[in-house]
């Protein structure tokens, strides 16, 4: 059985056959639990997403699933349904990412790290701003998501984690607090990255960048997730990466890595002639709407340009290359020490 091979046809049948049983019932005949996460919303009716998707699987490939053969979220049920172009909801919001936290701490720093009330014009204003942002899928919002109330929650819980606060903290979470040092550590940094933020949603430049596939788990950015999106677009613009290889062509120096050294011609010949990757070395909250200059790019293997993305700060390649050679002396010198020979004294001494 190939898990989440369903059609709308089969999903179409299932409703019907939830329906006819009505939810305990049918919830009770294929042993599955209410939902608490996502439902599907059909013809203004709400149903349990795993149950639907699982159920499905029996009209298109000849059993149900069990309820312990998938999950009701976003990885199993709730995608493969949205996948066949259903509607689907979360029943709670989701958590806030680091580009919404540093939004609410540049509120919150704007009002001298007090907390704001959810009637605040600056609240609703953020609250509209959040709702807009390309973040989240649809599929996540439910009618609560981001709304005033939940964004002057979130100024109490950052403002309560303040080293001034003098009352008890409320729960909030680690990032609340990690985005916050960063703001006291470099506030004038963190207030422009905020503004480059907001310029970009009012500017409309963010929804035209799709997601990175792998980037909440293969990225670390101070700077959250749209900035990166726009450096990454930056860097896979052909036009400019081709005007960047023929400038050091022009110059007669090779294609290699400036942190390795790595030249693909002479690793792979034909194929990899005019190969290399660039990387935009601008740091993000810098790279604004302005012209990308060649030197803001750095020519860089696939390898190198995935270490500088893999946490932040990232390095630049010169960084890059120096952290590697320190490694190399160090790897040198371990080896150097085992095969050094043994003193004559250390000879002498009897085994205990």
């Amino acid at each position: 059985m190939r898990k989440g091979a369903i059609s709308r046809d089969g999903v179409f049948k299932a409703l019907a056959e939830y329906d006819e049983l009505g939810r305990d019932g049918f919830l009770s005949k294929y042993g599955y639990k209410p939902a608490t996460g996502y439902f599907l919303l059909h013809e203004e009716r709400t149903y349990d997403s795993k149950a639907i998707a699982g159920v499905a699987h029996k009209f298109d490939q000849g059993r149900a699933l069990r309820p312990d053969e998938l999950i009701g979220g976003r990885s199993h049920a709730a995608r493969w349904l949205a996948r066949l172009g259903f509607t689907i909801r979360s029943s709670r919001s989701p958590d806030w990412t680091r580009d919404e936290i540093i939004l609410a701490c540049d509120l919150a720093m704007t009002n001298g790290w007090k907390r704001l009330e959810f009637d605040d014009p600056r609240v609703i204003e953020l609250s509209a701003l959040l709702q807009t942002m390309p973040i989240h899928p649809e599929e996540l919002r439910n009618e609560l998501f981001r709304n005033p109330n939940g964004v002057a929650r979130k100024t109490v819980d950052i403002t309560s984690r303040h080293p001034d606060y003098t009352g008890k903290p409320t729960n909030g979470n680690v990032l609340d607090v990690e985005v916050m040092n960063d703001f006291l550590a470099r506030p004038a940094e963190m207030a422009e990255v905020a503004r480059r933020i907001r310029q970009g949603m009012s500017t409309g430049e963010f929804q035209d960048l799709s997601p990175e596939a792998d980037e909440e788990d293969d990225f670390s950015a101070p700077e959250g997730r749209l900035l990166f999106r726009r450096h990454r677009s930056r860097e896979r613009n052909k036009a400019l990466r081709k005007r960047k290889i023929d400038a050091v062509l022009r110059q007669g120096r090779p294609l290699a890595c400036e942190a390795c050294g790595f030249d693909f011609e002479q690793v792979y010949g034909d194929r990899g002639r005019g190969y290399i990757e660039c990387h935009h070395v601008v740091p993000l909250h810098e790279a604004g709407e302005g012209r990308t200059k060649l030197g803001d790019l750095a020519l860089i293997c696939a390898n190198c340009h995935r270490m500088v993305h893999r946490h932040a700060p990232w390095p630049t390649p010169g960084e890059l290359r120096a952290s590697m050679e320190q490694k190399h002396a160090d790897d040198r010198r371990a080896a150097a020490a085992l095969t050094r020979p043994r003193r004559a004294a250390d000879e002498q001494m009897p085994n205990p």
